[in-house]
């Protein structure tokens, strides 16, 4: 125990502006606790997949409060789920960490020729386009499509789908036609939704199919023209979401000051506390 200790007093000791000799002591890490904790032995790539997943959302929420004290944290804990992965693959055959390191560099270089070769751009468009030309011509790539995964949140998918077809010439001229896209749309819906009414307010299957896919397509416009002034769909929304909650936190805690629960108001009371909520909450 006390060799153990004596390790783990050394590795603290390591000098910061080491990067190289800490991350050979990570990875010396990683693989011990691979082969000697029990748990660490039992997980396989799709055993620790949510966990990577949930690790990557904290990291985001860090961002998000400009907390860089947890961003840390929550980046050192990807880069695990990093080095852990390459572990498991190694003990499988597959490929190790040298293997991932190798593809990354390689990666980087070819698809910076401005950068690393003759390559001339005249700024951020152009590189951004000629990326995904470097990637159309990469092995095995038939789509410029390719590469967005299906599992992404459907707003940014969509907005990732958008951005990467734009950069091939699949566009709209400007953001005016771009809105006129939502009108169109948004008539659309409604049109759909208004002829099928039933009296009793429900609908066939056929006809909330086609609504599902009416409200899709307005989705996608809205998307679109959010794209033209660089604003992420996925960070709106999660940011008006956690603007929601606040405002309603705000109506439960203003009832309770009444002894008020809030199923026993209304809706003209909740309204008027919605309203001042606004001038606090913004």
């Amino acid at each position: 125990m006390e060799m153990e200790n004596t390790k783990i007093d050394n590795i603290h000791k390591l000098k910061p502006e080491n990067p190289v000799s800490e991350f050979d002591d990570f990875m010396s890490i990683v693989k011990k606790l691979r082969n000697e904790c029990p748990w660490d032995r039992e997980q396989t790539h799709d055993s620790i997949r949510h966990l990577l997943l949930e690790e990557t959302y904290e990291a985001l929420e860090a961002i998000d409060e400009k907390n860089y004290t947890e961003l840390k944290k929550e980046l050192g804990d990807l880069l695990l789920h990093v080095a852990f992965n390459a572990v498991i693959a190694e003990g499988n055959g597959n490929f190790d960490m040298k293997d991932i390191l190798t593809a990354i560099n390689h990666k980087l270089i070819s698809r910076h020729p401005h950068v690393y070769g003759d390559t001339e751009v005249s700024g951020t468009k152009e590189v951004l386009r000629n990326w995904e030309h470097i990637k159309l011509g990469e092995a095995g790539r038939k789509s410029v499509l390719e590469g967005v995964p299906k599992n992404l949140p459907s707003l940014t998918r969509a907005y990732r789908i958008q951005e990467k077809s734009s950069k091939v010439g699949f566009d709209w001229d400007n953001s005016v036609d771009a809105f006129k896209k939502i009108d169109e749309e948004l008539q659309e819906f409604k049109a759909e939704a208004e002829s099928n009414k039933n009296p009793d307010g429900k609908l066939s299957d056929e006809v909330r199919s086609r609504l599902e896919n009416e409200l899709g397509d307005i989705l996608f416009a809205i998307v679109n023209y959010a794209r033209f002034f660089e604003i992420n769909p996925e960070n709106a929304l999660r940011l008006t979401i956690e603007k929601f909650i606040k405002r309603f936190n705000y109506i439960e805690d203003e009832l309770r000051t009444r002894g008020k629960k809030v199923t026993e108001s209304d809706l003209a009371e909740m309204d008027a506390i919605w309203n001042e909520s606004k001038k606090v909450i913004k």
